[in-house]
Order: C-alpha cells, then sequence, then structure tokens
C-alpha cells in the first residue's frame, strides 16, 4: 500500500487512535490534517471511538494553533470521495485556520467549493 497517511513523517499530536500532521501544502498557515491511525478511505466508515478520537484532536489542534498563529477563526471540512474533492483515499480532517483578510468574503464558508452558491 502506498498510501502517505499510513506512514506519518512528522506526527504533531496524537492519541490512541488518531494523530495530527502539519498539511504539506497548506491551505493557510497552521493548516493541519486529522487523521485516524487505522486505513479507511471513508470518514463514514470510522467507528464512533476514531470519530471521538478526532473530535478530541481537533480540540488539542485548535489550542495548538491559537498559542502558535493567533487564528480569527477556523474551517474544519471533510473531503468523501472523488467528486468531492478527496485526493487522499484514508479518512481525514482539514483544520484550517482563518483569517480575518484571508479572503474577500468569507460568508457563506464551506459553500464556497461550488462557484456561485457561497452567497446566499
Amino acid at each position: 500500500m502506498n498510501c502517505p497517511f499510513c506512514r506519518p513523517a512528522a506526527v504533531v499530536l496524537q492519541n490512541k487512535l488518531a494523530f495530527a500532521l502539519v498539511a504539506q501544502s497548506p491551505v493557510t498557515p497552521g493548516h493541519m490534517l486529522l487523521i485516524p491511525w487505522r486505513h479507511v478511505a471513508d470518514w463514514f466508515e470510522t467507528t464512533v471511538e476514531e470519530r471521538q478520537a478526532l473530535m478530541a484532536l481537533a480540540d488539542e489542534a485548535r489550542t495548538l494553533l491559537i498559542a502558535e498563529h493567533g487564528p480569527d477563526g477556523f474551517s474544519l471540512g471533510v473531503d468523501v470521495g472523488k467528486a468531492a474533492g478527496q485526493t487522499i483515499f484514508h479518512a481525514h480532517w482539514h483544520l484550517i485556520p482563518r483569517y480575518k483578510g484571508d479572503v474577500a468574503n468569507p460568508g457563506g464558508g464551506v459553500r464556497d467549493v461550488i462557484p456561485g452558491r457561497q452567497n446566499y
């Protein structure tokens, strides 16, 4: 198996069921990936325990990112399937620090993945 998340190089945070890495292609400074240790492609195939571990890790990562980067907000998202933009088929969350002015109009948040659907 040639999965980059199954052999992580630089784990920043971890617990029994999940770990966090700094994104190799960050959207903003501090962008992190939250990943279950078990190789599972689809977020909806993770266990309840894995989801709880990921949420706990999100809290820890948020605290770390506030201390290190002082963001003004966060986007937390997951892509499931090729049509949704998933390119690495090992389930993972994106925790993206957001900063005032990082986009002209942040209204609508994740809705912006579909052009023209951001503002409603």
